[in-house]
């Protein structure tokens, strides 16, 4: 129940903030045009009639905001911008009004609140999405340098790409004109930039989940097939407080569960909702694919459950069991294997929450 005398909004952008203060005794209002600086903006919001507190959407601009506001001893929370209430008949869209929409939303105890990482699991989840975006900039790179040889009618066909033996016959590769040559070097060179680059921060990832706060949950995870310790460790942090869900809603979360379009007596569903965190989507889709082939635990596995408790080896056993029988009747269904997949995605993100939860003695 809201209980402070003021309520502040704010719509924070780069490089001004639109704010709205709704006085709860007097129902004056109170409207101001700030500079993002923190303590331009606590000044202001001491002005105000205290007790005060102070909502803001989740943006860009991160929770330096919140953590400055919660120093000062000021209520405040980080609203979720998907689930703000508007009006359905307003068309009429400037910064001055979502502060003050911001204001009266929180006035009535209407914002849902994102859950604020601390600054450690701010700078581990940075790490991670640099990582992944290295990824795509590999992908890309290496699909212009495989388009550049394929124009010139240049294939390798000499077994898997981007391997040792494929990086060898790159480097034999030879082109008369000088404009192409200096093409191939620029991309090759990309290439490998990259590649290195990927590297390092595999290296530094490798290197915090093995020693940090997010260890032990990486080493739970690991006992999961497809889960080892970048997708252990990137899961770890992208969902930070596991306890906030349940082995049904972390699905949800996601964006994992079926879209549904339900009125009276008919109930229709349709693709996944694709919300929450595309990452975490991500990593969950492609470590569902692992479940497909016959599960034998071999020393990869055994090697990933001997940094773990027989608690969580024996659940994890128990997960892989189940993801693989469910992967098998799938199949006996002819369901489509994509289908399928995000099937199993979903049910290994509840095995996922279900080990980070578990509670060891």
């Amino acid at each position: 129940m809201f209980t402070e005398r003021t309520s502040v909004g704010l719509d924070v952008h780069a490089r001004s903030v639109a704010a709205a203060a709704i006085d709860g005794v007097t129902g004056e209002l109170v409207q101001a045009r700030l500079t993002p600086a923190h303590d331009h903006i606590r000044s202001w919001i001491s002005q105000l009639p205290g007790p005060v507190a102070v909502t803001y959407e989740a943006g860009p601009t991160g929770f330096g905001l919140y953590r400055a506001l919660m120093s000062a001893g000021v209520r405040c929370e980080v609203a979720a911008p998907s689930k703000l209430q508007r009006p359905s008949g307003d068309r009429v869209k400037t910064d001055a009004k979502d502060a003050i929409h911001l204001a009266r939303l929180l006035r009535l105890d209407e914002i849902t609140p994102v859950a604020v990482p601390t600054i450690g699991q701010e700078t581990a989840r940075d790490l991670v999405r640099s990582r992944e975006d290295c990824r795509g900039d590999l992908m890309r790179a290496r699909h212009r340098l495989s388009k550049l040889l394929l124009r010139h009618g240049i294939v390798y066909s000499g077994g898997a790409a981007w391997t040792g033996k494929h990086d060898a016959w790159l480097r034999r590769q030879h082109f008369d004109a000088a404009a192409s040559r200096l093409t191939f070097d620029a991309y090759y060179d990309c290439v490998l930039t990259t590649s290195a680059r990927r590297d390092r921060l595999d290296t530094a990832i490798t290197a915090m989940a093995a020693d940090s706060e997010f260890t032990p949950v990486v080493r739970r995870l690991g006992c999961l097939r497809g889960v080892a310790t970048l997708t252990g460790f990137a899961l770890a942090v992208e969902i930070g407080d596991w306890t906030r869900f349940t082995g049904k809603t972390i699905g949800s979360f996601i964006g994992l569960v079926p879209s549904e379009n339900s009125s009276g007596t008919s109930r229709a569903l349709g693709p996944i909702t694709k919300t929450g965190n595309t990452h975490a989507r991500r990593l969950l889709v492609e470590a569902a694919w692992h479940h497909r082939a016959t599960y034998r635990p071999g020393k990869t596995i055994h090697d990933r459950w001997a940094l773990a408790s027989p608690a969580a080896r024996a659940r994890g056993d128990a997960g892989n069991r189940r993801l693989h029988a469910r992967w098998i009747r799938f199949l006996e269904r002819n369901k489509r294997s994509t289908i399928a997949d995000v099937a199993i995605a979903r049910e290994l993100a509840g095995w996922c929450w279900s080990l980070a939860t578990l509670q060891e003695e």
